[in-house]
């Protein structure tokens, strides 16, 4: 008795993962939504004829014979789509993270000739639709880290030899009704061990271990409502993004509340550093 509810489990499991196979393929057909990884349509190809073998061979009883064929066709199937996997992925890199809270993914798609880096928005988790091409050719791997459970920070050096990165959002901090620029909600003062933000009306100057640098607002790029990207002569150098716990009421005229997370742009060993108002931190 549990073989067979264990089979039929199975059947349920790959008429699941059939159900969205389906689903994408529609989607694709009428909107061009792709998976967040092309990879998945074949992993999910793959558990689909998997579970469906497994719940045969618990349900049914089967000789041996049937069980060879049933096992060979499995392996094929696997074989086929492993390698379609491979050819695939050869052609298009992609690159995806998933957010702190599972409810992101971060999805980059490469065009290895052209070297053209597509964003793809997702949408329901694994569906994802082209919403943005980064505008430098890249030369090689992504440096991709989450400042918040809804901001992830891709950094990338470019073809001219410069880094940059790109601000992914996926939410606001306020009540979504209207569009928030980042510097004004961040005036004031923010510090850390050996780091601290001044945000003010020319401008922005970052002190790091004593050394201090100033951005203007026409070196300032902003992503969505939730991250600023301060450069030099167009290089990013630091990504400036709002916590989740950051909080501003700008009718009551008080100093934002929460945390800022300040991320310099580098390829490897860059670590979010978490800054508070020094107002609201001596409180």
């Amino acid at each position: 008795m549990k073989r067979k509810i264990s089979g039929w489990m199975f059947f349920l499991v790959a008429f699941g993962l059939f159900c969205v196979q389906m689903g994408y393929l529609i989607l694709h057909a009428r909107y061009q939504i792709e998976y967040a990884d092309n990879r998945l349509f074949y992993i999910n190809n793959i558990l689909i004829v998997l579970f469906l073998a497994l719940g045969l061979l618990l349900i049914l009883s089967l000789n041996k014979n049937w069980k060879l064929l049933i096992g060979s066709f499995l392996l094929i199937f696997i074989a086929m789509n492993l390698a379609l996997l491979f050819i695939n992925d050869g052609k298009i890199n992609n690159v995806s993270r998933i957010s702190p809270n599972f409810k992101h993914v971060l999805s980059i798609k490469v065009d290895p000739e052209s070297r053209k880096a597509v964003y793809y928005r997702t949408y329901f988790g694994v569906f994802a639709r082209a919403k943005e091409t980064l505008p430098y050719e890249t030369t090689g791997p992504f440096s991709i880290e989450w400042l918040a459970k809804d901001i992830g920070a891709i950094t990338y050096e470019s073809t001219d030899q410069r880094i940059h990165q790109y601000i992914a959002t996926y939410g606001d901090r306020g009540d979504g009704s209207s569009y928030s620029y980042v510097g004004p909600s961040i005036q004031g003062t923010w510090r850390a061990k050996n780091v601290q933000v001044d945000c003010l009306t020319s401008g922005i100057t970052i002190t790091e271990k004593g050394n201090s640098k100033s951005y203007d607002w026409k070196e300032i790029v902003q992503f969505g409502t939730l991250a600023i990207v301060l450069t030099d002569h167009y290089q990013a150098e630091w990504t400036i993004a709002l916590g989740d716990n950051f909080k501003i009421d700008s009718a009551a005229n008080t100093p934002p509340t929460g945390e800022i997370v300040l991320y310099k742009a580098e390829l490897n060993n860059s670590k979010p550093i978490i800054l508070r108002n020094s107002n609201t931190a001596q409180e």
